[in-house]
């Protein structure tokens, strides 16, 4: 069982950055791929970006560039580091963790944070 809690969510200007952490439990967290995914208001889900490894990392092709993903195994945390924010990047971020890597679609990741709200004004 994993539990996770998402924080780091807030009102920032367009152009600015925010760091989204997720905080999980259980001692075997690092063997989970980690995801982000977000979702605005009267759209469905969609990936954001997800972390296997250091070296194991998948993006949206809409953040791609513009957001990282990474992992404190040490400390049973994963972030995201959202630069370069733009009005359309407004949504709840939800973590997420799954036995599978490689696939984006939310329907594999059975853990799931409470989300945090991140609103991008002009």
């Amino acid at each position: 069982q994993v539990q996770l809690v998402e924080s780091g969510g807030g009102l920032v200007q367009a152009g600015g950055s925010l760091r989204l952490s997720c905080a999980a439990s259980g001692r075997t967290f690092s063997l989970y791929t980690a995801g982000w995914f977000r979702q605005a208001p009267g759209k469905e889900r969609e990936f954001v970006a997800a972390i296997r490894s250091s070296t194991s990392t998948r993006y949206a092709d809409s953040v791609k560039g513009r957001f990282t993903i990474s992992r404190d195994n040490a400390n049973n945390t994963v972030y995201l580091q959202m630069n370069s924010l733009k009005p359309e990047d407004t949504a709840v971020y939800s973590c997420a963790a799954s036995s599978i890597w490689g696939l984006t679609t939310p329907r594999v990741y059975p853990y799931w944070g409470q989300g945090t709200q991140v609103t991008v004004a002009l």
